[in-house]
């Protein structure tokens, strides 16, 4: 297949005749790594024990996936449309499934820190380079609707990593939970060679060696920051000194981008309404719905008394809602009758009713809970797809995987936002004298409120457009 190429608003070529099956693929390499994501939390004391690790450790475990990852999904999506976008999933699942084997071999807490930081390299090409391939294989008209089930993949994974963890711990040693990735990750190589078709930028650009060294360092910086917040306290030297590092430069990014005759990120993209309004939203979106999903994981072992696994298992509903609407077609249908704008305003009123729901209704059982998982699974069903979609069909189509990246930072960003902000919302609440159950409650609510000022500023940016391009 040829490289592809075509502007928002003009008739894309028909979709390739094995377009599904290809989805089918391309989704089983992005579960490997979104199961990743979350699969390690479950097995923090069995780390802790077996390798001796100190919570600084287990830290970084986990840090160094998002701080890697989200330092280079922009980088890793370039890399995609310049070099090819085949190319660089085969290079993801190659480089994913060394990382897994190492970690599950691994016999100290730097190797495993380190085995970690190495399959972040492969799951940024993987995430970036799914959804970019996603855009080419299908015809303009299929694609809400592709996005809908590569979206579907994602609440899969984020509900399916403690289930599996919790599974394999109860069986096997730790080391296990990284070793099922390798056959996962063979098979998803065999089948990336066989069927997927190359496609990349048509044109050879220059590589923008400076523009992807100081995007991935800012936003690790920003990332780091962030995280570091919570536990160092916002105004001490190391948050400071690390967020003025990432303004610096990310700012020294923007404006070489600007000055570049080929850059990595085309600053153009900007001016375009529906891509602001999008990245506007997607960046509410996430850290509402980031932080209060991390305190809902508090909530149900905190207030209701669960243990890790009974938690995964009650948080599933969201995750099933959302994988029945958009692999059925309902989500996309009901997108297709409302539009972008209205699709996104209903689903973030729909996931900011069930942060109210969580937080306020029958707080001493799972009822309430549930009705509020089902609200959100419901909201992020409709909204999510039609949100990447938005950011995605704003740029061209040959930069596709830019999109990608740009899309993915952002998730990164918001989520990693959210958490350190709501918690802190939490510390400050239990500080002044409230209850779990009460300081919970108020992020929740502080969660709902980002979702559904996001849903409404999105909407409007993303409605504005329509009317300026009418």
């Amino acid at each position: 297949m040829s490289a592809i190429q075509g502007r928002p608003g003009h008739p894309g070529p028909p979709g390739h005749p094995r377009r599904w099956l290809i989805l089918g693929v391309i989704c089983l390499a992005q579960l490997t790594v979104l199961l990743d994501n979350t699969v390690l939390n479950v097995a923090i004391p069995s780390l802790t024990r077996e390798l001796h690790a100190a919570t600084s450790d287990i830290q970084w475990m986990i840090n160094a996936y998002s701080l890697v990852q989200s330092g280079l999904l922009l980088t890793a999506g370039s890399a995609a449309d310049r070099y090819g976008r085949k190319k660089m999933l085969i290079a993801g699942l190659a480089l994913f499934g060394t990382g897994s084997l190492i970690a599950g071999l691994a016999d100290s807490t730097p190797q495993l820190i380190a085995a970690r930081a190495g399959m972040c390299v492969g799951g940024a090409l993987l995430l970036t380079t799914t959804l970019a391939v996603a855009m080419q294989i299908f015809a303009p008209e299929e694609q809400p609707k592709a996005i809908g089930i590569w979206s579907a993949v994602n609440a899969l994974g984020f509900a399916g990593g403690p289930l599996i963890g919790g599974f394999v711990l109860d069986h096997f040693w730790w080391g296990a939970i990284f070793l099922i990735n390798i056959p996962v990750a063979a098979l998803g190589l065999a089948a990336v060679v066989a069927l997927v078709p190359e496609s990349k930028a048509p044109r050879g650009d220059r590589p923008d060696l400076l523009g992807a060294l100081l995007s991935t360092i800012g936003m690790a910086a920003l990332v780091y920051a962030i995280i570091s917040g919570p536990g160092h306290g916002w105004t001490s030297a190391r948050v400071l000194g690390t967020g003025a590092v990432a303004v610096l430069v990310l700012g020294a990014f923007a404006w070489w981008e600007n000055r570049t005759d080929e850059p990595m990120l085309d600053l153009r993209f900007f001016h375009d309404r529906r891509f602001t309004g999008a990245v506007a939203g997607a960046v509410l979106i996430t850290f509402g719905m980031g932080g209060a999903l991390f305190l809902l994981t508090q909530h149900l072992q905190s207030v209701l008394g669960y243990g890790p696994l009974e938690a995964g298992l009650r948080t599933a509903p969201l995750a099933l809602t959302v994988v029945a609407l958009n692999f059925t077609g309902v989500a996309a249908k009901w997108s297709a009758r409302l539009g972008t704008p209205v699709s996104i305003a209903l689903g973030m009123v729909l996931m900011s009713a069930g942060l109210v729901a969580i937080a306020e209704v029958d707080t001493g059982g799972y009822a309430g809970t549930l009705a509020g998982l089902l609200l959100i699974g419901a909201g992020c069903a409709v909204a999510n797809p039609a949100m990447a979609h938005a950011i995605m069909s704003a740029i061209p189509l040959e930069r596709a995987g830019v999109g990608a990246g740009i899309n993915g930072t952002l998730a990164e960003f918001g989520n990693g936002l959210g958490v350190a902000v709501l918690g802190a919302v939490l510390s400050s609440s239990v500080a002044s004298g409230e209850s779990l159950s009460d300081g919970l409650g108020a992020g929740q609510l502080v969660g709902a409120v980002a979702v559904l000022a996001g849903g409404f500023v999105a909407a409007g940016l993303l409605r504005r457009a329509e009317r300026v391009s009418a």
